[in-house]
């Protein structure tokens, strides 16, 4: 049966906007943004003193399904995503076996249409050999293409590493190309030093020299320079040092970029003067680095520099994370605490909610080619998510949902917390308590085909 849900009373947070309205929902679709009378059969939600935002869309995430599943699969990790805001997610394609193949990036979506309770979207791998598939693939139905995680299952899968394979989609892929941009060389090279001085039991403290600044500023600078040559629509993923920032530009509008870069919560959360502390707890590929990047950083974001905000959301065991360091795998869960994160740096008063939302929700949807979603308008499926500013709480293991059972910002204490959660117009999560489980929704998108090659 058809059921119409009013949200009445939300501050509502939308396109640069600060206002009080009501919110009307019919079928999955925002039909009216206003003030409503309750009428009868409405599903009433008061939401006084609370803010609304679109949902959050988090291009960026690894849920490890199929193949890796002890860590996390789709089901837990979307399930944590919805309570953490995050209505969509696009996921990266170092799963086992590889998503390489359209076929095999077609089971993640079969899985995903059974197990999401997000709204979902999978990019396809590049790698030596695989040119027929990312040559056909469908921009309308896929996010992109990508060569991120893919380094993890053997050396000389980073684009970067391979300047003919890079030469090559950069100048032939007709979609969205996102890269993990690191020199390897460097990285090498860095890694066989502190052998020598450590052996196997590197500090954690060196992973920020290793995974170094020069690695990620000689990478990412060579991209650029060849989208640039090609005209492709190239997207630099979690952006990490303060030499990078200068690389992009601000003097155009988003929907004019053809070069483009976001930055991770952990990014702008931690600095290397942390991984005493936290350790292998903060090891991500590109490195958590200085005080001084994470400023620059936050510099970038607000001069919109820096386009969108993402997670990178990749969980492993604990036990796999207490290994020493050259067994240690990269990579922390993050997509249950991303928006509570970010509102902690608006209670700083770092970022203005507006600013949260563009970074989180417009832009996500503007940079990618999402089709109605993003934004509170009227015809966009009801993607929200309510927030109380003023409702203390800590992260502990008991009210951690990822799968593995740990994060990074265990015992910390957020001044926000996320009350409901909408997907489709459905609400699938409220103070705390999972409503009945629907799936969400392949997303859609605009062609990412490139226009002006000659």
């Amino acid at each position: 049966m058809k059921q119409t849900t009013l949200i009445k009373n939300a501050t509502v947070i939308n396109e640069d906007k600060t206002f009080v309205a009501d919110v009307l929902i019919d079928n999955g679709i925002i039909s009216g943004i206003g003030n409503f009378s309750i009428a009868s059969g409405y599903k009433v939600i008061d939401a006084k003193g609370k803010y609304l935002l679109p949902g959050i869309i988090d291009a960026q995430v690894h849920f490890r399904e199929p193949g890796l599943t002890h860590k996390g699969d789709i089901f837990t990790e979307s399930r944590a995503a919805i309570a953490g805001g995050i209505t969509s997610f696009m996921e990266m394609p170092n799963t086992i076996p590889n998503a390489l193949s359209l076929e095999i990036t077609e089971q993640k979506y079969v899985i995903a249409t059974k197990k999401s309770w997000s709204n979902y979207s999978f990019f396809l791998g590049i790698s030596a050999g695989n040119e027929e598939e990312w040559r056909k693939v469908n921009s309308q139905t896929i996010c992109g293409i990508t060569d991120d995680g893919l380094y993890f299952t053997e050396k000389g899968m980073m684009l970067s590493s391979n300047p003919q394979l890079m030469e090559k989609v950069f100048s032939e892929a007709e979609i969205f190309i996102a890269i993990h941009s690191e020199d390897e060389d460097i990285l090498e090279e860095n890694k066989l030093h502190y052998q020598k001085l450590y052996g196997e039991n590197i500090p954690f403290e060196c992973h920020a020299l290793i995974h170094s600044d020069d690695a990620c500023f000689v990478a990412t600078k060579k991209a650029i320079e060849l989208a640039k040559k090609h005209k492709t629509q190239l997207h630099i993923l979690h952006l990490s040092t303060a030499k990078e920032t200068a690389l992009f530009q601000n003097d155009i509008p988003l929907s004019e970029k053809k070069i483009t870069t976001e930055v991770c919560i952990h990014h702008l959360w931690f600095c290397d003067e942390d991984y005493k502390k936290s350790g292998a707890k903060i090891k991500w590929n590109p490195s958590i680095k200085t005080k001084t990047d994470r400023e620059e950083l936050w510099k970038a974001l607000l001069d919109d520099r820096i386009d969108i905000i993402t997670t990178d959301h990749a969980p492993h065991t604990f036990e796999e994370k207490q290994k020493p360091y050259l067994q240690c795998p990269s990579g922390a869960p993050m997509v249950q605490h991303s928006l509570v994160a970010m509102l902690e740096f608006y209670h700083q008063g770092k970022i203005t909610l507006e600013k949260i939302a563009e970074k989180m929700c417009h832009n996500p949807a503007l940079l990618y080619k999402i089709i109605n979603r993003g934004f509170i308008r009227e015809g966009y499926f009801a993607d929200l998510v309510l927030v109380d500013l003023n409702a203390l709480w800590t992260v502990t293991k008991e009210n951690i949902l990822y799968k593995c059972g740990w994060s990074p910002f265990e015992g910390q204490t957020f001044q926000s917390k996320i009350t409901h959660t909408f997907v489709n117009g459905n609400l699938v999560y409220e103070n705390g308590n999972f409503h009945e489980f629907i799936p969400g929704h392949r997303i859609k998108f605009n062609n990412h085909k490139k226009e002006n090659r000659l």
